[in-house]
């Protein structure tokens, strides 16, 4: 099987069995997204649609968030990983939207990529769900999934595993394809006991070939 064929038959497979695909973050606003991405790092979003319930009540935009003290923040976020690190990240990307982009998100990935907080994947989610660009976030899931099912061949960096996807996926379906992967990764082919029995992918499965049944 070639590789263009392995990509279209993997396409096919989600665009029949899983038309529908999205962000498990809980969000109403570019705003919220942004502090749910940034908290989402290491971090589960079950547990970052927990934090967030109240987080946005104390600080419900933009000016109320860079206003806010660290410690304080840091109460709030305190059960997620790294929560000085991501307060003081979540209160630099509130001042930055407000002082250098008058509180518009970009929609540009560099441009992204210069808020604190954000980095080359936090940054592509947000042009994806956002603004629905042809962005290709890699997470541990999708760089899993992905090297798995063969997508990528050898891939040693996240960045690498985003370079073979985009370059083989269409542009219209990249948004969406990358919470197949995450969500795949998330619920049937787990890192450690993978669900093969419940995968409808093992006939275009590397893993599959070599491992069989788990």
């Amino acid at each position: 099987m070639t590789t263009k064929e392995r990509f279209k038959k993997i396409l096919n497979y989600f665009i029949e069995n899983k038309p529908i695909a999205e962000t498990e973050l809980e969000y109403q606003s570019p705003y919220e997204l942004i502090v749910a991405v940034i908290l989402s790092a290491q971090c589960t979003d079950k547990r970052v649609n927990i934090i967030t319930v109240d987080f946005f009540k104390r600080f419900p935009n933009l000016q109320k968030l860079a206003e806010a003290e660290q410690g304080e923040v840091f109460e709030y976020i305190r059960s997620c990983s790294y929560p000085n690190n991501k307060a003081k990240h979540l209160i630099g990307m509130a001042k930055m939207l407000l002082e250098k982009y008058n509180g518009q998100m970009p929609s540009d990935v560099d441009e992204l990529q210069k808020l604190p907080g954000v980095g080359r994947k936090t940054a592509n989610v947000l042009a994806s769900v956002l603004f629905n660009q042809p962005a290709m976030a890699v997470d541990t899931h999708v760089f899993r999934v992905s090297a798995r099912l063969g997508l990528t061949i050898n891939s040693k960096t996240p960045y690498d595993t985003e370079k073979q996807l985009v370059k083989h996926i269409p542009e219209e379906l990249i948004p969406i394809a990358h919470h197949w992967l995450i969500l795949h990764g998330r619920y049937t082919c787990m890192a450690r006991k993978p669900k093969c029995r419940e995968c409808g992918l093992t006939e275009f499965c590397k893993f599959y070939e070599v491992n069989g049944m788990e």
